[in-house]
């Protein structure tokens, strides 16, 4: 049988890319996901892992917060207990797709930057992304 997990969700923290002993390298990236609408809107938090030549590459210049992305692969779930002594679960993804959705969110506003969404999906072709207020308290 095969696992594979599929979603689209917003980076909550730039990417970073770590060396395993071996010399294997690893890039992980936290990225939230809404389930439900209104008052039942949740957000799940996945970390996600890339792994080898494709974590060395220059993609963790574009996962940066903010970016959608669209990530497929193995989900695995995870129990920890808190310093409260409740316990949580980590849902961790080894991905086998990690996709841009969109473009890289700008650092800086643009001065020529239409002043509402309506008119820069017109002007460009481009409607960007729904802002998230996110906190920075990512549960791992």
């Amino acid at each position: 049988m095969s696992n594979v997990f599929s979603f689209t969700g917003v980076i909550g923290k730039d990417a970073e890319v770590r060396y395993l002993s071996s010399g294997q390298a690893v890039l992980n990236v936290s990225v939230a996901n809404n389930v439900g609408f209104g008052d039942n809107q949740k957000t799940n938090w996945v970390r996600v892992a890339l792994w080898g030549k494709r974590a060395e590459g220059n993609i963790k210049n574009y996962l940066v917060k903010g970016t959608t992305v669209f990530c497929s692969g193995e989900l695995t779930l995870s129990e920890y207990k808190t310093n409260d002594g409740s316990t949580k679960t980590s849902m961790e993804l080894n991905a086998n797709i990690l996709d841009l959705v969109g473009k890289k969110p700008d650092t800086q506003p643009s001065q020529t930057a239409p002043q509402n969404n309506h008119n820069a999906a017109k002007s460009n072709g481009y409607a960007p992304p729904p802002v998230h207020d996110y906190d920075d308290s990512i549960p791992f």
